[in-house]
């Protein structure tokens, strides 16, 4: 049973990102208040639901949250950053959207760079423990997604549409065979073998 509140009384906003193991597209982050009376059992970390599930969620939680944002760094800024700098900046860029400012943040995962004066608890495995990291996993997995599966449309080749830009043997392929797009990270390792790589 995930829980609505780490502390009573106070208004709290859950945060999480997706996409830090991509070797192409952006980390998008997401941040939600939900209200007391949330209810909602079938919600759990996004990586636990199926894909329908998880767009039945996002309407649920849309419907229902007291405030939602959804914010994304780009892989050239990730590039200049480096990925957990870009995940904090998303996570940040998501909270600055809120309608409502909270009074703490629950943040998933054991780092994070704080936000203006607003204190923080990270959380690890955050999403399978609080019901507001639970449903800012399921915002930003899809919005994420609904990203790879636009831009899939540009460059069918990777089958980003299959696997979101997750290193998949089928996207390391295509990368092997049709090079880079402007859409990868360059920071990243993105062949076991660097040498086949051509620029």
């Amino acid at each position: 049973m995930l829980l609505l509140k780490h502390t009573e009384g106070i208004i709290e906003a859950g945060c999480d990102e997706a996409g830090r193991g991509c070797l192409a597209g952006p980390v998008f982050a997401a941040a939600v208040i939900l209200p007391d009376n949330f209810h909602c059992p079938e919600l759990n970390d996004s990586k636990q639901i199926n894909e329908n599930k998880r767009y039945e969620l996002r309407t649920y939680i849309e419907s229902n949250a007291l405030s939602y944002a959804v914010a994304m760094v780009d892989n050239k800024e990730i590039d200049e950053i480096n990925i957990l700098n870009a995940s904090f900046l998303a996570m940040h860029r998501a909270i600055e959207k809120l309608k409502q400012t909270p009074q703490a943040l629950l943040i998933d995962g054991n780092r994070f760079k704080p936000y203006k004066e607003i204190p923080h608890h990270c959380i690890i495995k955050g999403d399978g423990k609080y019901l507001p990291i639970a449903a800012a996993s399921i915002l930003a997995k899809t919005y994420r997604d609904d990203f790879m599966l636009h831009i899939h449309q540009q460059h069918p080749q990777y089958k980003w549409d299959k696997n979101k830009g997750y290193p998949s043997p089928a996207h390391r392929n295509a990368i092997k065979e049709f090079g880079l797009t402007e859409y990868h990270r360059l920071s990243y390792k993105l062949l076991p073998d660097q040498l086949s790589l051509e620029f």
